[in-house]
Parts: structure tokens; sequence; C-alpha cells
């Protein structure tokens, strides 16, 4: 499926989706640092698109075709590290819905911090996207439950056309872990110590860790042992000798970035990205909790032998077959369940009479037409 990443960040929602065999087709990112490190590890570019212009960003969006939209609106409002003061940041919420709505993709993903449920924001988010035939399945996902070695809750709404509120709950318990990752069993010995300092948010929490726990949630502040500092009684060691900090990259690790995912930027700076990332594995196991009821809907595996006939017969490649797919999803959409008859030029005259289909570009308007002829012709032969 296609997917276009909205507040993308450094990346992190993009390459889990990747790692779940999605297609990134897009990306949006206002903020020049994260997305300088976007581009530097993808084979696309983030764009500096503004989001807030509803017009322009629904444009953008809309020509990728996307089949899926991800994304996580700025979160810093509603962070129990924040003063949750709900500001313009907060709007993105809805900015995020009112693309939703206008494109209208077969799936949407959004991610947040728990807070964010009992927000003004997502209170008016919320109908928006139900009304616009979203069944929504709202979660709180311990990340360390699904592949990633820090516990890190995080709400994601998840929503499908046409579909019960709730419809996901099932096959996102199937990718979960029955027990919490640790930093060892994902990393065996890869830092090369056994504990590590974590600054806490008050100094009457523990702060060192040991490697056979999840981490804490990854923060932006990444501050060395102060000398203040006296030992918690549930700190994981008795002494603080040779406890130090983890670097931005070793943190970037346990957000589970590949160890080859290239960061640049003052310190400031990727220790705020990557705090502010979706850790890779839990989008993974996200994507592949879609891809699993997407299979068990048969919309994957009924297209077998027409997928087979465009590679024999056509010669077309997996990613172009992909395209062919994902168009046909999205004339079915527009078509809303219309009768078209076996004809394809009766299926092209219905597309044509939609204000929905003339929006769109010539380039769109003609794929989506050629995908139409041939499904028809494969049907002709078989």
């Amino acid at each position: 499926m296609r997917v276009a990443d909205l507040f993308a960040g450094c990346g992190g929602m993009s390459a889990g989706f990747q790692s779940a065999d999605y297609e990134v087709v897009m990306a949006a990112e206002k903020w020049d640092a994260a997305r300088d490190v976007y581009n530097a590890n993808f084979d696309h570019d983030a764009s500096a698109i503004d989001l807030s212009n509803l017009v322009e960003a629904t444009y953008r969006v809309n020509r990728e075709n996307p089949d899926i939209i991800v994304g996580g609106p700025p979160c810093q409002d509603f962070s129990a590290a924040g003063q949750r003061r709900e500001t313009d940041r907060a709007d993105l919420t809805m900015v995020f819905a009112e693309i939703v709505r206008a494109v209208r993709p077969q799936w949407f993903v959004m991610e947040n911090v728990g807070a964010v449920v009992g927000s003004a924001a997502y209170s008016h988010a919320r109908p928006t996207l139900s009304s616009a035939g979203y069944g929504l399945t709202e979660v709180v996902l311990d990340a360390s439950f699904f592949g990633v070695p820090q516990i890190r809750k995080r709400f994601f709404c998840i929503g499908c056309l046409g579909e019960e509120d709730g419809f996901l709950k099932r096959q996102l318990e199937d990718v979960r872990r029955e027990n919490r990752m640790s930093v060892r069993d994902y990393l065996g010995d890869e830092f090369g110590i056994d504990v590590y300092y974590r600054h806490p948010r008050n100094w009457g929490r523990k702060a060192i860790y040991s490697i056979d726990e999840p981490s804490a949630t990854v923060r932006s502040t990444n501050r060395p042992i102060s000398p203040k500092y006296r030992l918690h009684e549930n700190d994981a060691s008795d002494t603080l000798e040779g406890v130090r900090q983890l670097t931005p990259q070793e943190r970037a690790r346990i957000q589970t970035f590949a160890r080859e995912f290239a960061f640049s930027g003052t310190r400031t700076d990727i220790d705020t990205m990557v705090a502010n990332a979706v850790p890779l594995a839990l989008a993974q196991r996200v994507g592949e909790s879609i891809a699993i009821y997407e299979r068990s809907r048969g919309l994957a595996d009924s297209d077998d032998d027409f997928r087979r006939w465009l590679s024999e017969e056509r010669g077309m490649t997996p990613a172009s077959i992909g395209d062919v797919l994902s168009r046909l999803r999205r004339v079915d959409k527009l078509l809303a369940g219309r009768e078209c008859g076996s004809d394809p030029r009766d299926t092209i005259h219905e597309l044509s009479k939609l204000p929905e289909f003339e929006h769109l570009t010539t380039s769109v308007r003609s794929h989506l037409k050629r995908a139409v002829q041939l499904q028809a012709e494969f049907r002709a032969r078989h």
C-alpha cells in the first residue's frame, strides 16, 4: 500500500512502515533539521509543506494517491513533560483529520501521547474522522510489548473506511509480545555497559537503569549525571562509578533506529528529533496488524491471479503491480459501489461524471483509467 507520512520528523513512522513492506510515496516535515535527516536516509525527499494550509496540503497529498495516511501531529502541548496548555500546535491534530477527510484514503494512522484523548483538539478531530466514514480503533500501546526496548505509551487512532469501531484490536493483539522487551533483548551487549544514567524528571525518581530491563521513555532531555545526584533505592547500581548517560546514537537505537541511520545537526536537535520519533518497531507492528486485517478481508489474496497476469503477460514489476491495485481500490472508493458493467468505457464514463475525479491531476486520471482497462482485459481473458 502507498503511504503518505505527515509530520514525518526524522522518519520513524516512515521507516517502520517500510519495514512492514509498505511503499512510502511522500512525507511532509516543516522542521529543517529533521527534514534534512529524513532526506539523508530515504530514497524520496520529505517536503517542507505547510500542512495548516489545507488547500495546498490536500492537493499535494491527494496527487500521490495514498492508500494510507500516517502521522503524529506535534504533541508537546499534551505531553506529561509539557505544560498541558493547548496552543496552535494542538490545532494540527484537527489539520491531520481534515486532510484525511478531504483525501479519503482507505486507511489512516494517527499517533500521539496518551493525554491527547482528553484534549479539546482530539474531541474535535474524532467526530470529523468518524463522520467521514471511518471505523476507529483507539488504543494506547506500550512500545515495550511491540518490539521496542522501552516503556513508551502512545495513543493510536487507526481508521479504515466502512469498518466498525474497534475493528483492529484483535490484529494488534496478534503482533503483541507476551513480555516486555529489555535493552539486552534487543541490543545484546552492543553498548558495552550493564547500567546507564537517564536523567529523571525529579530527584525523587530512579535514574540508573539496567540493560536487563526496558528503558524508560526516551525524552529530549539528555544530561550527564549531576554532581548533586544521590542514589535512589530503586537504582540498578549501588555506585555511580563508571555510570554514564547514553549517547544520542544509543538513544536512537533504543528507539529502534537502525545502526546505519545517519543523524546530523546539533546535539540538541538530534536529542529532540530522536525523542519525538515514533519507534520504528512499533510503527512496523502497527503496519503489520493492518496488513493482517487486509488479508483477512481478502483484499490482498483475491488479487493473486490478477497480479500473476500483470507480471507474466504485461511484464510489470511488483511495484508497478502494487500501483495498479492501489488505483483500482481508489476507483472503487470513488464509485462508492456503483454498478458499471463489464465494459471499461462504462466505468470510465461514470468516473468522469464525478467532481472528485475531475479535480485529480491529468496524470492521476490517466493512471486510474489505465488500471480499469487492465482489469477489464484480465477479466475478459479469464
